[in-house]
């Protein structure tokens, strides 16, 4: 038996403590430095987008912002990282880095709809059209069945002049979402660039039974009436119009439908309106004149009125002065001028 010693037995405790300390000192190091291990800066971008999505959470945009830049920082190819600063900068109206966000985003993960569909929209909002339509049909390419990118994408391509390329995404974002009122509108806008009228008619009508009178819908549908010669349903479209949104170009075309439905004095009085809105405005200046000289024409008589002959002649002339590319006034004035 060995003998008892009692300063060796106070040591002895001691040292079994001392020992775990010293390694968990020694590991110390490497565990706050895991960024230099494999995988170690991604895991901790892992957690600083998860701490930016709490703050997110929290209404502290600037510090999950911030939160999302030190993740692209530690691991530049994590694309929710440059999702969620896109996400920021789109809500904060910087379309420019929301856009080179997303398309981080989208190259880093190019099977990522969202990336694609996100920096679509965005070129799309800087007027950056052909672009905008390579970004969508990459995200229609990954989703099919997204109503919103079938929609943007047809959008896009009639931005760009290119309706007929339209017609297909337009068409689809229909089928997708047939309550959608503005898809309605779209494929009417489309089918009417395409000359494809009577079409175009049922999805305005569509339209407007989903979304109501909107200005931009009834102009539009009154466009659309006028291509097929249906003057009086125009007529009745521009004064709902008028009744909403009324300008000059909106009481211009309600004079021509009218004149064309041959209801000249309501002709007469809509270029009138027009020309109240803007005095300058030439199609009304030309409305004016020929209802003032269609007037003097038909009348026999002492129904003549040449002061109705003389002011069509001035308008006209105003008319040719401020837009000369104008030979079917040039040929009035010079058969009636005076």
């Amino acid at each position: 038996m060995r003998p008892h010693c009692p300063v060796c037995s106070t040591i002895a405790p001691l040292g079994r403590r001392i020992v775990p300390l010293l390694l968990l000192l020694a590991l110390l190091p490497l565990l706050t430095s895991c960024r230099y291990l494999p995988g170690g800066r991604r895991i901790l971008a892992g957690q600083e987008v998860r701490d930016a999505q709490a703050l997110l959470d929290e209404g502290m945009t600037a510090d999950a912002l911030a939160a999302f830049e030190r993740a692209i920082e530690l691991s530049p190819r994590l694309a929710q990282a440059h999702l969620g600063a896109a996400e920021i900068y789109r809500v904060q109206g910087d379309y420019e880095a929301a856009a080179e966000s997303y398309g981080e985003a989208a190259l880093s993960q190019p099977s990522n709809f969202d990336a694609h569909f996100g920096q679509g929209l965005m070129l799309q909002l800087l007027e950056r059209f052909g672009e905008a339509v390579r970004s969508y049909l990459r995200a229609v390419q990954l989703r099919p069945t997204s109503a919103p990118a079938n929609l943007n994408l047809a959008t896009a391509y009639l931005q760009i002049g290119d309706a007929a390329q339209a017609v297909p995404y337009a068409e689809q974002a229909v089928d997708l979402d047939p309550g959608n009122g503005a898809a309605h509108m779209n494929l009417g806008t489309i089918y009417s660039r395409v000359e494809r009228y009577d079409e175009a008619l049922y999805e305005f009508e569509a339209a407007l039974s989903i979304m109501g009178p909107r200005p931009d819908l009834l102009r539009n549908l009154a466009e659309t009436q006028g291509k097929v010669r249906l003057f009086e349903e125009m007529r009745q479209t521009l004064i709902e119009l008028v009744k909403i949104e009324p300008d000059a170009a909106a009481f211009e075309r309600l004079g021509y439908a009218a004149f064309k439905a041959r209801r000249y004095a309501a002709a007469l009085a809509a270029f009138e309106n027009s020309l109240e809105y803007d005095a300058d405005y030439v199609a009304a200046l030309n409305g004016v004149g020929v209802c003032l000289l269609n007037r003097y024409l038909l009348a026999e008589g002492e129904a003549k009125i040449v002061a109705d002959l003389d002011r069509a002649i001035s308008l006209l002339r105003r008319s040719v002065q401020l837009k000369n590319d104008q030979p079917q006034i040039i040929e009035l004035l010079r058969r009636y001028g005076r």
